[in-house]
C-alpha cells in the first residue's frame, strides 16, 4: 500500500464537462477538511509540465459549482504521452511537493495517472466525460448535462420539421461511442439513429424508412447521427436527393460540452471528488472511482482500462421498436 499524501493536486484533462468544477470544488474541500494541502493544476497534464500550478483555498471554490466548463481548464498534450514527458510529469510533482494528483478525465486521462502511479506519485482519476464511454463505472461526469443539452435541441428542431414537414438529420457528440445519440433517440422519439457501434451505411435503409413513414402520415422525419458517423450534411443532400423531401442538417457540436450542469451531475461529482480524496487518504493509489448498482466504487486503474464497454442491446432495440 503506497504512503499517505499530504499534499493533493488536481487536474482536468481532455475534453471538458459539466460537473468538473462540482469535482473540483469537492477535491478542495474535502482535502482541506482531512487536513492536505490541495494545489490545482491548469491546463490538464500540459499544464502540469509547464509548473502551472497554484494554491488552492476553500474560498476559492465558491460560485463554481454551478459553472459549466472547468475552472483549471483543460488541454491534450502528446508529450506526456512520451517516458520523457511522464518522468518530467513526475519530477514537477516532487518539486511542488505533490504526493498525490486526481486527475479528471477520461480513458486517455487515466492512462496517464496509471503512469504517474508506477512512478511514484499516488493517483486516484475520476471519470469526466459526456461520451459515458467508461466500462468500470455506469456514470461519468457531464454525460446527463449534455444528453439533456441535445434533447431540448432536438425537441426545437423537431418543431420546425414539422412545420416544414422536413427530414432532419441531427448530429451529436460521440467519435466512437454512440450514448448521447441512443438516450436521445428514445428520449426524442428519433425514427432513426445511427451509431458508430451499430451502423451498417446502408443508406437506402434510412431512404426506404423515410418512404415509408411518409406514406403512413408522418409529418417529419428525425434521424440522430452520432459524431463518429458524421457527414451529415452531405448525407442530408444524398437523402433529399433521393426522397424528394427537404432535408436539413443541424450539428449541435460543443454546445452539449457547455452549460450548467444538472442536479445529477453536480452531486454525483462531488461525490466522486470526496471519494477520490478518501482514498488518498487512505494511502491508496492507481486507482478510479466509479458508480455501480448504486454506489461510489473504486478499481485498479490496470483493471478498468482492460475493461470493454457494450452498447446495451436492449435499449438499442427498444428505441428501433418505439420509433415505429
Amino acid at each position: 500500500m503506497a504512503k499517505e499524501v499530504q499534499t493533493i493536486g488536481v487536474l482536468t484533462s481532455g475534453g471538458d464537462a459539466p460537473g468538473m468544477n462540482a469535482a473540483i470544488r469537492a477535491v478542495v474541500r474535502q482535502g482541506l477538511a482531512r487536513g492536505k494541502k490541495v494545489k490545482g493544476i491548469k491546463r490538464g497534464y500540459a499544464g502540469l509540465l509547464q509548473g502551472e500550478i497554484i494554491d488552492m483555498e476553500a474560498k476559492g471554490v465558491s460560485d463554481t459549482i454551478q459553472r459549466g466548463g472547468t475552472i483549471l481548464q483543460t488541454a491534450r498534450c502528446s508529450e506526456f504521452r512520451t517516458p520523457e514527458g511522464q518522468a518530467l510529469g513526475a519530477e514537477v510533482c516532487r518539486k511542488h511537493g505533490i504526493d498525490g494528483i486526481i486527475v479528471i478525465g477520461g480513458d486517455g486521462s487515466f492512462k496517464g495517472a496509471q503512469k504517474l502511479a508506477a512512478l511514484g506519485v499516488n493517483t486516484v482519476a475520476i471519470p469526466g466525460t459526456i461520451d459515458l464511454d467508461i466500462a468500470c463505472t455506469e456514470y461519468t461526469i457531464g454525460f446527463d448535462t449534455a444528453v439533456n443539452t441535445a434533447m431540448d435541441a432536438i425537441d426545437k428542431v423537431r418543431d420546425t420539421s414539422t412545420s416544414h414537414e422536413r427530414c432532419s438529420i441531427i448530429e451529436v457528440m460521440g467519435r466512437g461511442a454512440g450514448y448521447i445519440a441512443l438516450w436521445c433517440g428514445i428520449a426524442n422519439g428519433a425514427e432513426d439513429i445511427l451509431l458508430p457501434e451499430k451502423y451498417d451505411y446502408d443508406e437506402q435503409k434510412l431512404v426506404n424508412n423515410i418512404i415509408a413513414n411518409r406514406k403512413r402520415g408522418k409529418k417529419h422525419h428525425i434521424i440522430i447521427n452520432a459524431e463518429g458517423i458524421g457527414h451529415s450534411a452531405s448525407m442530408a443532400k444524398r437523402i433529399e436527393a433521393a426522397t424528394g423531401l427537404e432535408t436539413r442538417a443541424t450539428i449541435l457540436g460543443h454546445m452539449q460540452r457547455g452549460g450548467s450542469p444538472t442536479c445529477k451531475d453536480r452531486v454525483y461529482a462531488s461525490t466522486m471528488g470526496a471519494y477520490a480524496v478518501d482514498l488518498l487518504c487512505e494511502g491508496k493509489s492507481n486507482r478510479v472511482v466509479g458508480y455501480r448498482h448504486g454506489d461510489f466504487v473504486d478499481f485498479d486503474i490496470d483493471e478498468a482500462l482492460a475493461m470493454q464497454k457494450q452498447l446495451p442491446e436492449y435499449q438499442f432495440q427498444v428505441c428501433r421498436n418505439l420509433s415505429v
